[in-house]
């Protein structure tokens, strides 16, 4: 994980001049060539241009158990390895995750590092009549990028978008985030140069307006 601040300033609509922004790079493969390694490059250098401030999260490199019962994820401590992790996405105002599409979902690490963050006492928080809960990240925005092989609109209307709709739904909205945006990079691998430009040069533009 790095850490990286400016102090140009930038004014936003919504918020201060400068945003606090979490980048999760949630790829399992840690080598630099894979194209959404370059759009994660890109939203970092827009944003960074524009005077926000910016701390990524790699989780292809950290280490940490998968959640196995119920106790682990209610009582269990939070292993060391994610300490920093949770530490960055509480500290940010705007959160982004990128990821691509495996069998529909996010891959299995992303989805394993999520379980151990996002648990009860720092993301969300059960009532006492045990029917409702009370959301502990409110006040923070995200922007979820997700490539994938097929159409992103065969994805999105064909299929339903479910992999999508679940982190949204089910995870951090549940969690409080919001407002949530999605930006979908379909037919990854048959991308021409050009096309690959224009995705990246509108990541860079996403990263200047924190969004």
């Amino acid at each position: 994980m790095t850490s990286r601040n400016t102090s140009t300033a930038r004014t936003t609509a919504s918020r201060s001049s400068h945003v606090r922004i979490a980048l999760i790079q949630g790829h399992p493969d840690p080598a630099p060539e894979r194209f959404l390694r370059s759009l994660e490059r890109s939203y970092a250098r827009g944003a960074l241009e524009a005077g926000h401030d910016l701390r990524t999260i790699d989780v292809a490199q950290l280490e940490f158990p998968l959640l196995r019962t119920k106790r682990d994820w209610d009582r269990a401590p939070l292993p060391a390895g994610l300490e920093k992790a949770r530490e960055v996405v509480k500290w940010a105002e705007h959160v982004v995750i990128l990821h691509p599409l495996w069998l529909g979902e996010m891959p299995a690490l992303l989805k394993g590092f999520l379980e151990q963050l996002l648990r009860p006492g720092f993301a969300m928080h059960a009532l006492e009549d045990g029917k409702r809960w009370e959301r502990l990240l409110e006040g923070r925005s995200a922007r979820l990028v997700v490539t994938m092989g097929m159409p992103a609109a065969i994805y999105r209307w064909y299929f339903g978008a479910h992999g999508l709709k679940n982190l949204k739904r089910n995870i951090l909205a549940f969690c409080g985030f919001g407002p949530i945006h999605a930006t979908l990079v379909g037919s990854v691998e048959g991308l021409s140069a050009r096309q690959r430009q224009r995705w990246l040069d509108e990541l860079r533009e996403l990263g200047r307006r924190a969004s």
